[in-house]
């Protein structure tokens, strides 16, 4: 797994190093007087438009702001019951080995600050480096709120690399005095989790029409069963008759109480081929749940914890309603209750913003990636397994119109052993653009994210979409299809105007993995039925994972001829040749971002910085 450790960079001039050095001292030397004098009245929310809940209840809060020009982040953080410290951080995959940390503690009577890190076994120590910069410390009726700064990249190769898509952040509360940092027992913590898009896109607002409706499908107030994760299900209906409309707009309806515990919620419109689908409210994993509930899969909105609303263009709107649009709408939530709280009731769900005077695009959803088939597998014991998938310029040549697409959100998804996942145009051969990227991609947070800038895609281009998997907790083979231990790559793009071209998706050729099963068995003591009863998977299973197995399926997926699916929304394909397509040829690849570096400070103590909270108890 690659880190996301700071990689190396140029050093600044040594002139230019003693300057930072002098205004980082005289920063320091100040720290202290300012703590004590921010005390008073807490920040104004504005100044932190993003917001999560850090623990299950509620107790750390966690605000923040993206200055790009700065390439910063600012945090405030929240302790309502500070006790003797705690730790904030990020690591790769929200572990706290191999951790960038921020760490408060109070040794009972004096309190300090410092950027510190984990190694692999779990021991912090003090960062040479001090790039969590504390920016003040404020008591107000509702706990202590703690403001400090993080530049995305910091070439500091013990810190963490801030990039775009997921960040898995961490925290741990010390419930005693300790001495010193290095006293810190990480195992012995109250810590935890949260997944978040740190660097949300700065994307101007569009003026939203005077004609506006809302409409909001929400839980009917149920309660929340006492175990850590549900999915809950909930159907709901559009009136009668209901004309065509376009979503303008959504945001989630969180009740109060339950942030912590509403982990995200999609709406999903069901297939107008059925003229009705039965009322339902319960776990979508209950026997009772009606299977027609499983045609409920056009994803109408999607919310995780700690995204905001979420706007179409000015120029575009998602039509619900009308003729050929199903009446009929499911609810998902997923809770996490991890402290399995009994009783508590939750009617959240999601409030949609909609208008009745059409915007001159229809949005469209498009499917991008693998098809959902078991020819693509994931051998066991894989720790950075890469699968690709194809919308090859023949697709987008014959199912695009000339003035091509504009492509302004993506919503990534897999299944449990997905890490990875990145989406690139290409056109005539070569690489352009990313159209979305996550280096530390979680299937437990997805979100449809909207990008930093609109991706045009003409006729021609080719969509390619590689995930990367990790298998080592498993023994047998990972087939690709819709079970939670089976596997996707998928990357659903919203665009405008919307067009007939629903999926566009591939699959290694059968018989070409055919013949791969043709040759494991001849280069293997153990016999692999190859007989025609004898389905993918099961072929998958029989397989003995050797070097030389892993290997030829590793060439195999890297050369063989792709299966197009380039279909409508039918689920019909556009006429055509799509057997045995030759893979796209790549001649030019994207350049590796290189990470921008702050001034260094230069030589600095690696000393903490003292605040002045009075004595900790308790």
């Amino acid at each position: 797994m690659q880190s996301s450790r700071s990689k190396p960079c140029s050093c600044p001039s040594l002139k230019l190093r003693e300057v930072a050095s002098m205004y980082f001292t005289m920063v320091a030397a100040f720290l202290v007087i300012l703590v004590v004098a921010l005390q008073g009245s807490a920040p104004r929310e504005s100044d932190f438009p993003y917001k999560v809940p850090l623990d299950p209840q509620g107790l750390l809060e966690l605000s923040w702001n993206v200055s790009y020009p700065e390439q910063a982040v600012h945090f405030q953080l929240l302790i309502r019951e500070l006790q003797f410290g705690l730790l904030f951080g990020m690591s790769d995959r929200g572990e706290f080995e191999n951790a960038d940390l921020a760490v408060l503690w109070s040794d009972g009577h004096n309190s300090y600050f410092g950027d510190a890190w984990s190694d692999a076994k779990g021991q912090l120590h003090m960062d040479s480096q001090q790039d969590y910069q504390l920016l003040g410390a404020r008591r107000a009726p509702e706990g202590l709120y703690l403001l400090f700064r993080r530049a995305f990249s910091t070439c500091d190769p013990k810190d963490y690399l801030i990039e775009d898509g997921t960040v898995h952040l961490i925290y741990g509360i010390l419930e005693k005095p300790v001495r010193s940092l290095q006293a810190i027992n990480i195992s012995a913590l109250h810590g935890g989790l949260q997944r978040v898009q740190l660097l949300k896109p700065n994307v101007s607002i569009p003026e939203l029409p005077s004609d506006m409706k809302t409409m909001e499908i929400t839980a009917p107030d149920v309660v929340i069963p006492s175990q850590e994760t549900t999915y809950w299900c909930y159907m709901a209906e559009l009136p009668a008759a209901f004309p065509k409309h376009h979503i303008i707009m959504y945001e989630p309806v969180v009740t109060a109480g339950n942030e912590a515990l509403v982990h995200h919620m999609e709406v999903f419109q069901c297939a107008a081929e059925f003229d009705s689908f039965p009322r339902y409210n319960g776990p979508c994993d209950s026997k009772m749940k009606p299977d027609r509930l499983n045609y409920c899969r056009h994803v109408l909105a999607a919310w995780a914890m700690g995204a905001q609303a979420f706007y179409y263009p000015e120029e575009a709107g998602l039509a619900f309603g009308g003729p050929g649009s199903s009446r009929y709408l499911r609810l998902e939530i997923h809770y996490h209750n991890p402290l399995v709280f009994k009783g508590r009731r939750d009617s959240s769900g999601i409030r949609l913003y909609y208008t009745a005077t059409l915007r001159p695009y229809d949005a469209g959803i498009m499917e991008l990636g693998l098809v959902y088939t078991p020819v693509m597998a994931i051998p066991p014991g894989e720790d950075n397994f890469v699968l690709t998938g194809y919308c090859t310029d023949k697709c987008t040549q014959l199912a695009l119109p000339a003035a091509g697409i504009r492509i302004f959100a993506s919503q990534l998804h897999t299944h449990l052993a997905g890490r990875k996942v990145v989406t690139v145009l290409s056109r005539a051969g070569r690489e352009r653009q990313v159209v979305n990227a996550d280096g530390h991609y979680s299937p437990h947070f997805q979100e449809i994210r909207m990008l930093k800038e609109v991706v045009a895609v003409f006729p021609g281009d080719e969509l390619i979409t590689t995930c990367t998997y990790n298998t080592e907790d498993r023994s047998r083979a990972t087939v690709g299809g819709f079970g939670i231990l089976e596997e996707m790559c998928v990357n659903y793009v919203h665009y405008y105007p919307q067009t007939q071209l629903e999926l566009c998706k591939s699959a290694v050729d059968p018989g070409y993995l055919h013949r791969y099963f043709n040759l494991v068995n001849r280069f293997n003591d153990e016999e692999i039925c190859m007989c025609p009863q004898v389905s993918v998977p099961q072929q998958f299973y029989s397989i003995p994972w050797n070097t030389f197995n892993r290997d030829v399926l590793k060439s195999l997926y890297g050369f063989a001829p792709i299966s197009m699916h380039c279909n409508k929304s039918s689920a019909v394909r556009f006429p055509g040749e799509w057997e045995k397509q030759p893979l796209p040829s790549i001649t030019e690849r994207l350049p590796e971002p290189v990470p921008h570096c702050p001034p260094a400070p230069g030589p600095q103590s690696a000393a903490p910085v003292p605040l002045n909270l009075g004595r900790l108890r308790r």
